[in-house]
């Protein structure tokens, strides 16, 4: 069973338990206090935020890249409130799509790549070894789903 045919949040959930265990994949002191965009009002819920957003990035490099920041900070952009005014769409953090993909790079699981004629980060075969074998673990316990 290939990654493609899981659930996204399932396999991301997965892979990001992978990911905790490598050195490369390390969240910095600030990312206890940021915020993931201006959209957004709050700190991420979730105390693994960052992995999961690491996973999240290496299924989207495997499925569509090669993917610039740009295009990583429109995916991770959202509604911003304002008030009294009409809510405008808001792109997300660059920093944050930067960091990880530069660990992610550092792991070996990204590599910078030009594919007829756009330029940006694609999943290395180790990263998608990775994917698949994980999705190999999930469907064993799932009993073939």
């Amino acid at each position: 069973m290939h990654f493609q045919d899981f659930e996204a949040r399932v396999l991301i959930d997965a892979v990001a338990k992978e990911l905790a265990s490598k050195s490369e994949i390390v969240a910095p002191s600030w990312s206890l206090f940021v915020k993931t965009g201006v959209h957004k009002e709050r700190i991420p819920a979730r105390a693994d935020w960052w992995h999961v957003r690491a996973a999240a990035l290496l299924r989207t490099l495997a499925l569509r890249g090669p993917i610039g920041i740009a295009k990583l900070s429109t995916k991770y952009g959202g509604r911003q409130r304002r008030g009294h005014s009409p809510p405008v769409f808001k792109k997300g953090s660059r920093h944050i799509p930067r960091t990880l993909l530069q660990q992610l790079e550092k792991a070996g699981l990204a590599k910078q790549d030009v594919k007829n004629g756009h330029k940006g980060r694609v999943a290395t075969p180790k990263g998608i070894s990775l994917l698949e074998k994980t999705s190999q673990k999930l469907s064993k316990s799932e009993g073939g789903k």
